[in-house]
């Protein structure tokens, strides 16, 4: 049994570097490619522009415009969410192509927009100080951000989930994480979630998901969590190593962050949202990023267009 174990880790550790090493031959790539292993440009939608789209009443909008780009701020570590090619400085996943069929709809064309990385932590103030126009970042509506911020949709409903190897058959959702080596990020919610509900899970913390990650496929821990999203996006880049088991255990609607009084901008992404739901977009954005996970599109959660605070 050892020795299939042994044979297991090297395959994985051999995984790790493989991954390692296709990123940085990514800089081989041509000018705009995508990321290695990262969605299939030919697969994603194609947003038609709202040449004629006019929103004078939303003061971030109107700025946008005279400044001509708009600029969005985004993450740049979540695999098949948002990711940035350190060669290239392409951005990728499926938050983008949310803030891309967004963009399109308010009247912005692909080559006037720039992606910004801001950091959890700096979302609200990079919002409050015009540093960008709109966020989409595995952003979780909450009444005490709602406080700070304004929400568009929600685009999506995450949920704290797990992530296992493909060859691990004891663990089928959170019941089944007694004394089991379980690794999240340090002071997040998924880890204090599994501290307080399933005590008897034996807890390890890293800065980011990917060590996590790392440590999963070298057989170091048992199992990764937070939100199911992001953990779809991981075991998109390597299907045949893991998998997301059982069903979410929270939830956790992500939202496009928006300055906390243009109410205009917000309800015109609701609006936006909706159509881009409708004509397939929003399916096909999935497909080609997250859905290559394994994981066949869900049906989007109801927009929630709560009156102005």
């Amino acid at each position: 049994m050892l020795r299939t174990r042994n044979s297991r880790t090297g395959r994985a550790a051999a995984l790790v570097t493989g991954l390692l090493l296709a990123a940085l031959a990514a800089g081989c790539g041509k000018d705009g490619s995508p990321p290695v292993k990262g969605p299939r440009l030919e697969a994603l939608p194609v947003y038609e522009v709202d040449t004629g789209f006019e929103l004078p009443e939303s003061p971030t909008w109107a700025k946008a415009k005279r400044r001509g780009h708009l600029v969005i701020g985004a993450k740049e570590d979540q695999p098949y969410l948002g990711e940035k090619d350190p060669a290239s400085g392409i951005y990728s996943g499926f938050d983008i192509e949310i803030a891309r069929m967004l963009a399109a709809s308010i009247g912005f064309e692909p080559k006037t927009i720039s992606f910004r990385t801001i950091a959890s932590a700096n979302r609200e103030t990079a919002l409050q100080n015009g540093q960008i126009d709109y966020y989409v970042g595995t952003y979780t509506i909450n009444d005490m951000r709602k406080k700070l911020v304004g929400f568009a949709g929600p685009y999506y409903m995450a949920g704290q989930g797990l992530l296992v190897r493909t060859d691990e058959d004891d663990i089928s959702g959170p019941q089944d994480l007694d004394g089991k080596t379980v690794c999240s990020a340090a002071g997040s919610t998924p880890y204090q979630r599994i501290a307080a509900d399933f005590p008897k899970a034996v807890l390890v913390a890293y800065d980011t998901y990917s060590i996590c990650v790392d440590n999963l496929l070298t057989y170091q821990v048992d199992a990764v969590t937070t939100d199911d999203a992001i953990l779809l996006g991981f075991a998109a880049k390597a299907p045949d190593e893991m998998k997301v088991v059982g069903r979410p255990f929270s939830e956790e609607p992500y939202g496009v962050g928006v300055p906390r009084n243009d109410n205009a901008l917000r309800l015109a992404l609701d609006d936006a949202l909706e159509a881009n739901e409708e004509n397939g977009n929003w399916k096909k954005a999935f497909e080609a990023t997250l859905g290559l996970s394994g994981v066949p599109a869900p049906t989007p959660p109801p927009i929630d267009r709560y009156p102005a605070n």
